[in-house]
């Protein structure tokens, strides 16, 4: 009898979408950064050029990117954050603005993005500084 595998294995593992083990931790440092904590992202790991390129070639992909929006709105509920508390509507704002306009810029090529823009800094009222 052949061994089953599980459904993750099936499904491919964690080589599926090719996570680096420190995945977590430097989206972590990458929001810090970005929502006005130290600059933890750039000093360990490198500028927001790099993060941008990783998301970038991936053409369109306007439903995912609602599909996405709408997950993490879900994730501020279960946090206990509800609708109308102001900190969990400054964290969709930037959510939203950062998937839809920092990671989408650039869906024909990585190639297209140009080099040097540090991480775009966020606040209570919004992108702080032109990107």
């Amino acid at each position: 009898m052949a061994l089953m595998r599980t459904v993750y294995e099936a499904a491919g593992g964690s080589d599926r979408h090719g996570y680096p083990p420190a995945h977590v931790e430097r989206l972590a440092a990458y929001w810090g950064e970005a929502l006005g904590g130290p600059n933890s992202f750039t000093e360990r790991y490198r500028n927001g050029t790099t993060v941008v390129r990783m998301h970038s070639g991936n053409s369109v992909h306007e439903e995912m990117d609602r599909r996405a929006i709408a997950c993490f709105d879900e994730a501020l509920v279960d946090t206990g954050l509800a609708p109308g508390a102001q900190l969990r509507d400054v964290l969709h704002d930037y959510f939203a603005w950062a998937t839809t306009t920092t990671m989408a810029r650039y869906h024909r090529s990585a190639d297209d993005r140009p080099e040097g823009p540090q991480i775009p800094r966020w606040s209570w009222s919004g992108l702080m500084d032109s990107w």
